[in-house]
C-alpha cells in the first residue's frame, strides 16, 4: 500500500514538474484542445474521486440541504479540470483554488495520504454533507496553508480536531458543525483562537467541547462576524463580556449549560441579526440592553429560566421577524408596544405564565405566519380580529383558560395547517366556516365543552393527518363522510356522546395508525377493521359493542393495543388474538366473554386482562411463556381452576398478579418470593389456596398491594 501510495506521489511530483516547466506551445501545432487545468492537478482529483463510493441516496436527516445533482458525475479523464463541477480554478495559473462537493453523496475513508493534500493551492474547500464513515480529521488539512474557507460539516468526521487546523492562518470562515462525534480539546482551541486572527465565521455547532474553559473565548478575532456554539456541551458561568465581538451579525450559544446571569452588554452589538441563547441556565430578568440591537431579525430565548415581565425591551426591536420567549417563567399581561414589530412572522410565548385576554394589538402584525400562545393562562374570548392574520398556518392555543365559541376570524384563515384548541373552555356548536380551511392538517378541540354534531362541511378537510375532538360534549351519529378523511394518521373521538353503529366510512381510512373511539355509546363491532391495515391502536372500550369480537381483527399485523373493555361483548375469545405478531396490550376486561383462553403463539404480549367475564378451565401452560409480560389479570372470572404452575416464575418482569375471585386451588408457587424488586401487586383473594405464604412477601418493598384472604387454608 505505501509502496503504490509514494510511486503515485512521484508521478504527481513529475507531471507537476512537467506542467510547469514544459515550453508554451500552440494549439496551431497540435489538434488536441489546450487545458487549462494543471495534469498533476486534474490527476489528485480524480485519484481523489475514485477513493471513495457513491451513496445510493441521501440521509433523511439531511433534510433540504442536498438537493443538487453530485457534483462529481461530470469528472471525466481527459477533460479539462476547471470546467468540472465543483471545481474553480485560478484562470491565469490554472491552479485549483476552489473545490466545492457539498452534498456530493462521497462515502468512504479520508486517509491523511489522500491526493486531496496535494492541491496546496486551494483556497475554498467545502466537504460539507457527506459519510467520511467516522474518519478522523487529518493533520495533512494544516498543509493548505492558502485556504480561506473550510466546511467540513455534516460528513461524519470523528474523534479530535487535529491542531495542525490553527496552521491555516488565512481562513475567514472554518465551519466543522454536525460531526456529533468530534471533539475538540482546549490545547487545540486555544491554538486555533490565537493563531487564526482573520476569521469572521466559525461554527462549531454540536462539537464536543465540554474540556474548553469559556473564557478562553476571549482570544477569538474581534473581527467574528459569525460564532456558533449550539449544543457544544459547554458550562459554567457565561464568562466573558461581549464587548469585545462588535462585528458580530449572528451569535448562537444555545443548548448549553451556562449558568448565572445572562450578559448585559449589547449596546454597542449594533450589527447583531441573529442571537439565540435558547436552551441554558440563565437567571433573572430580561436585559434592558436587547433592546440596543436595532438590526436583530432573530431572537431566541427560549427554555433559560427568565421571570417577571416583559417591559419595552423589545418596542425598539423594529427589524425582528422571529421572536422566541417559550419555556420560561414571564408573566404579566402583553405589552401593546408589540404592536411596533410589524415584520414579524414567527411569534412563540408558549409554556410561560402570561396572563389576561389577548390584545387586539397583536393581531395587527399581518405578516404572523406562526403564533404559539399555548400552555399560559390567558383567558376571555378571542377577538375576531384574528382574522386579520391572513398568512397564519400554525396556531397552538391549547392549555390556557379561552373561553366562548372560535372567532368566526379564525374561519377567514385559509392557510391554517395547524390549529390546537385543546384543554380550554371553549363553547358552543362548531360553525359549518370550518370548512373553509382547506389547508388544515391537524385539528385538535379536545378538552372543551363543545356540543352538538359534527357539520359535514368539516368531511371536505381532505388534507388532514390529525383529529382529536375527545373529552367533549358532541353527539349524534358519526357520518360515513368521515371516509372523506383519507389522510388520516391519527383519529380520537373518544369521551363524547356519539350514538349508532361505527360508520361503513371509516374503513376507507387505510393509513390510519391509531382510533380512540372509546367512552361514547356506539354499538356493534365491524368486521371490515381489518381493512385498517396500518392501525397500531384500536382503542373502543366503555361502549355498547354487542357480539362476538370478528375474527378478521387479527389480521391487523401492526396492531400493538386493543382494548375492547366494559363493553357488552361474548363468545369466545378467537384464538387468532393471540398469534398477532405485535399485539403488546390486550384488554377485555368486564365484558360477556365465556369459554377457555387459547394458547398464546405469540411472545409479544406485555399486559394482558381478561377480568370480569365469564372464562372457565385452566391457564394455558403458553402464558407462562410470554417472558416479558408485566401484568396478568384474570380476576372474577368464577370459573378459572387449576393449580399455578411454577412455571410462573419465568416471568421476571411481572409487575401485577391478579387471579381474585376465581377457583383456582394448591399451593402458591415458593419462588414467587424471587420477584420482590418488581411485582407491585399480588392478588390471590376468594380463591382456593392452601398453604402458607413465605414471610419474604412481608419484606417485599415494591409491593403495593397483597391480598389472600377467603382462601383455604392461607397462612399470611
Amino acid at each position: 500500500m505505501m509502496g503504490s501510495v509514494l510511486l503515485l506521489s512521484q508521478i504527481l511530483c513529475l507531471l507537476f514538474f512537467h506542467s510547469h516547466f514544459q515550453p508554451s506551445l500552440s494549439s496551431s501545432n497540435f489538434s488536441s484542445p489546450v487545458l487549462l487545468c494543471p495534469a498533476a492537478q486534474s490527476l489528485a482529483l480524480l485519484q481523489f474521486k475514485y477513493s471513495f463510493s457513491i451513496m445510493s441516496s441521501f440521509p433523511l436527516w439531511w433534510g433540504e440541504e442536498c438537493y443538487e445533482q453530485p457534483k462529481r458525475v461530470l469528472w471525466r479523464e481527459g477533460t479539462d479540470c476547471c470546467s468540472w463541477d465543483g471545481v474553480t480554478c485560478n484562470m491565469k495559473t490554472g491552479h485549483v483554488i476552489g473545490l466545492h462537493l457539498r452534498c456530493s453523496m462521497l462515502n468512504g475513508t479520508l486517509h491523511s495520504n489522500s491526493t486531496l493534500f496535494f492541491l496546496h493551492h486551494l483556497q475554498k474547500l467545502d466537504l460539507s454533507y457527506n459519510d467520511f464513515n467516522a474518519s478522523v480529521i487529518s493533520s495533512s488539512f494544516g498543509q493548505l496553508f492558502h485556504l480561506t474557507h473550510l466546511n467540513l460539516s455534516a460528513s461524519n468526521f470523528a474523534g479530535q480536531v487535529p491542531p495542525e487546523i490553527s496552521h491555516l492562518s488565512r481562513l475567514a470562515s472554518l465551519d466543522l458543525s454536525y460531526n456529533n462525534h468530534l471533539m475538540l480539546e482546549p490545547i487545540s482551541f486555544n491554538k486555533l483562537a490565537q493563531n487564526l486572527t482573520q476569521l469572521r465565521e466559525l461554527n462549531l455547532n454540536t462539537v464536543d467541547m465540554s474540556l474548553v474553559v469559556p473564557r478562553s473565548f476571549m482570544n477569538l478575532s474581534s473581527s467574528l462576524t459569525s460564532l456558533q456554539l449550539w449544543h457544544c456541551r459547554l458550562q459554567g458561568e457565561f464568562p466573558f463580556s461581549l464587548g469585545k465581538f462588535k462585528q458580530l451579525e449572528h451569535l448562537d450559544l444555545a443548548a448549553n449549560y451556562f449558568i448565572g446571569p445572562m450578559p448585559d452588554d449589547f449596546a454597542n452589538h449594533t450589527r447583531l441579526a441573529w442571537l439565540d441563547l435558547s436552551r441554558n441556565s440563565f437567571q433573572g430578568h430580561l436585559p434592558f440592553s436587547l433592546g440596543n440591537l436595532k438590526q436583530l431579525r432573530n431572537l431566541r430565548l427560549s427554555n433559560i429560566g427568565f421571570t417577571g415581565q416583559i417591559l419595552n425591551q423589545f418596542s425598539n426591536l423594529t427589524q425582528l421577524i422571529q421572536l422566541d420567549l417559550s419555556y420560561n417563567q414571564f408573566d404579566g399581561k402583553i405589552l401593546s408596544s408589540l404592536e411596533n414589530l410589524k415584520k414579524l412572522n414567527f411569534l412563540d410565548l408558549s409554556s410561560n405564565n402570561f396572563i389576561g385576554e389577548i390584545p387586539d394589538c397583536l393581531f395587527n402584525l399581518t405578516l404572523l405566519n406562526w403564533l404559539d400562545l399555548s400552555n399560559n393562562k390567558f383567558y376571555g374570548q378571542i377577538s375576531s380580529s384574528l382574522g386579520n392574520l391572513e398568512k397564519l398556518y400554525y396556531l397552538p392555543l391549547y392549555s390556557n383558560e379561552f373561553s366562548g365559541e372560535i372567532p368566526d376570524g379564525l374561519f377567514n384563515l385559509t392557510q391554517l395547517s395547524l390549529v390546537d384548541l385543546a384543554n380550554n373552555k371553549f363553547n358552543g356548536q362548531i360553525s359549518s366556516s370550518l370548512g373553509n380551511l382547506e389547508n388544515l392538517n391537524h385539528l385538535t378541540l379536545s378538552f372543551n365543552d363543545f356540543t352538538g354534531e359534527i357539520p359535514d362541511c368539516f368531511f371536505n378537510l381532505t388534507l388532514l393527518t390529525w383529529l382529536d375532538f375527545s373529552h367533549n360534549r358532541f353527539d349524534g351519529r358519526i357520518s360515513s363522510s368521515l371516509g372523506n378523511l383519507e389522510k388520516l394518521n391519527y383519529l380520537t373521538l373518544s369521551f363524547n356522546n356519539f350514538t349508532g353503529e361505527i360508520p361503513d366510512g371509516l374503513f376507507n381510512l387505510t393509513l390510519l395508525s391509531q382510533l380512540d373511539l372509546s367512552n361514547n355509546r356506539l354499538i356493534g363491532l365491524p368486521s371490515q377493521m381489518n381493512r385498517l391495515s396500518s392501525l397500531q391502536e384500536l382503542l373502543l372500550s366503555d361502549n355498547q359493542l354487542i357480539g362476538p369480537i370478528p375474527s378478521q381483527i387479527s389480521r391487523l399485523s401492526r396492531l400493538w393495543n386493543l382494548d375492547l373493555s366494559n363493553n357488552l361483548l361474548d363468545g369466545t375469545i378467537p384464538s387468532s388474538l393471540f398469534s398477532m405478531p405485535s399485539l403488546q396490550f390486550l384488554s377485555l376486561h368486564n365484558n360477556h366473554f365465556s369459554g377457555r383462553i387459547s394458547p398464546f403463539l405469540s411472545n409479544s404480549l406485555l399486559y394482558i386482562d381478561f377480568s370480569h367475564n365469564k372464562l372457565y378451565g385452566q391457564i394455558p401452560p403458553s402464558v407462562f411463556e410470554l417472558e416479558n409480560l408485566t401484568a396478568l389479570m384474570l380476576s372474577s372470572n368464577d370459573k378459572l381452576t387449576g393449580n399455578i404452575s411454577f412455571s410462573i416464575c419465568k416471568l421476571k418482569s411481572l409487575a401485577i398478579l391478579d387471579l381474585s375471585n376465581n377457583s383456582f386451588s394448591g399451593f402458591i408457587p415458593q419462588c414467587l418470593g424471587n420477584f420482590s424488586d418488581g411485582l407491585l401487586v399480588l392478588n390471590l383473594g376468594v380463591n382456593n389456596f392452601q398453604g402458607n405464604i413465605p414471610s419474604v412477601y412481608s419484606e417485599w418493598n415494591s409491593l403495593r398491594l397483597i391480598n389472600a384472604t377467603l382462601n383455604d387454608t392461607i397462612v399470611m
